[in-house]
């Protein structure tokens, strides 16, 4: 499903060159449940950019889908990103002045689907992470645990492939943090929702099929 072959990624300026991540060799099968670790500032981000089209390598081959990514203009990325990529981050991105329904029918407005169905497909979402009773809520009325599980409805409402999350429990107590954990498990379980997670917390990660840790840019296991 996501392949990665001598990735590099350096960025330069008029003055410094940084290294961030060097030599990344990484395959990740359909279904599976991958979680990044690592200091921070050791590229572990950086690569969850490479991986969702976010950003490019300097060096190497990125495959997504069986697609080589560089042979892909800019529109076509953006398509692919679209059809089979979600996003959770660790600070939400949600939109305060909509409801929440309207935020989990964002990625569909690119899309050619009627509004009728960006509203049935949008409810389904927020139904699948427990949320049915708050969709005329707006982020501003729900707590951290809702948004999050507001901004997984988002990133699975297209019906993705590959889920990219980074740092999903990150901003959330231990007990919001197992509850949004147990509801990326179950997507990963039952529809073979390929995740990938950039995580800091040991205990989260020992949940997920593998592990790989990055220092100083290298994988080290």
């Amino acid at each position: 499903m996501i392949s990665l072959n001598q990735v590099e990624k350096v960025y330069r300026t008029r003055t410094v060159e940084t290294l961030a991540l060097n030599n990344i060799n990484l395959s990740v099968e359909q279904g599976e449940f991958l979680s990044i670790m690592g200091p921070s500032g050791c590229g572990k981000s950086t690569l969850l950019n490479i991986i969702g089209l976010l950003d490019e390598p300097t060096r190497g081959k990125v495959e997504i889908a069986g697609a080589l990514v560089r042979n892909y203009s800019g529109r076509e990325l953006a398509q692919l990103r679209n059809e089979k990529i979600g996003f959770v981050f660790q600070s939400f991105h949600l939109i305060n002045d909509l409801p929440v329904v309207d935020n989990v029918e964002l990625p569909l407005l690119y899309r050619k689907v009627s509004a009728r169905e960006r509203r049935r497909l949008a409810e389904e979402a927020l139904q699948s992470v427990g949320l049915s009773n708050r969709i005329r809520h707006f982020p501003t009325q729900l707590s951290g645990g809702q948004k999050q599980r507001v901004a997984i409805a988002r990133a699975i409402v297209g019906r993705p492939s590959i889920l990219l999350a980074d740092e999903p429990t990150g901003n959330l107590d231990s007990v919001m943090g197992n509850e949004v954990m147990d509801i990326l498990l179950r997507l990963n379980k039952e529809y073979r929702t390929t995740v990938v997670m950039v995580t800091h917390d040991e205990s989260m990660a020992r949940r997920t099929n593998r592990l790989v840790r990055l220092f100083d840019g290298s994988q080290v296991g």
